[in-house]
C-alpha cells in the first residue's frame, strides 16, 4: 500500500509525511496553510494512539472534544514534492482546561519547523470549557513521563 502519512515511531510519536503536489503553489513550495492540516492530522493520529481507538469516537464516548484553542508556527526551512518529512510530537504543558502539544517536524536531518498546538477540552454538544477529563489527563501525563528525557525526534542543535 502506497502511503502519504504514516506511523514510525511510539514514543515519542513520530508520523513520517510525504509532500504531495496539491499541498504546494506553483513554484512548489507548500502552502503555509497545509502546515496548519499536517499538524492537526499528527494531533488526531496521536490522539488515536493514546486513547486507544479512532480519536473522535473515544472523545465522543467520554463527553468532550478538543478544538484549537491556539496555534504557533516556526518556520525553519521549506518543504518541497515527494519530500519525506517526520513529525514527532511531545506534550509541553497540561494545565486544568487546556495542555500543549509541541510538534516538531524535521527534514534531510534538520529542524524544519516547530508547531505548539493547544487545544482546549470541551464539554460535547455545548462547547463550554470543561476541566481534562482524567483519561485524558492521565494518558497524557504518562506520554510526557515516557518522553521526558528524549530529545526531539530527528533534530539537530535547535
Amino acid at each position: 500500500m502506497i502511503s502519504t502519512e504514516y506511523v514510525v515511531n511510539d514514543a515519542p510519536f513520530v508520523i513520517r509525511r510525504r509532500v504531495k503536489w496539491g499541498d504546494c503553489d506553483p513554484a512548489g513550495v507548500v502552502y503555509t496553510v497545509t502546515f496548519s492540516e499536517y499538524v492537526i492530522s499528527a494531533a488526531e493520529l496521536f490522539y488515536g494512539k493514546l486513547l486507544g481507538g479512532t480519536p473522535q469516537r473515544v472523545k465522543d464516548e467520554h463527553g468532550f472534544g478538543t478544538p484549537t484553542r491556539a496555534l504557533i508556527f516556526d518556520f525553519r526551512t521549506s518543504l518541497w514534492p515527494d519530500e519525506e518529512f517526520d513529525m514527532a510530537v511531545y506534550v509541553e504543558h497540561i494545565r486544568q482546561r487546556t495542555y500543549t502539544l509541541h510538534i516538531a517536524g524535521s527534514v534531510r536531518g534538520q529542524a524544519a519547523f516547530d508547531a505548539r498546538l493547544t487545544p482546549i477540552c470541551v464539554a460535547r454538544g455545548e462547547r463550554r470549557a470543561i476541566v481534562l477529563p482524567e483519561i485524558l489527563r492521565d494518558a497524557l501525563v504518562g506520554y510526557q513521563r515516557d518522553c521526558e528525557q528524549q530529545a526531539p525526534y530527528g533534530s539537530t542543535n535547535q
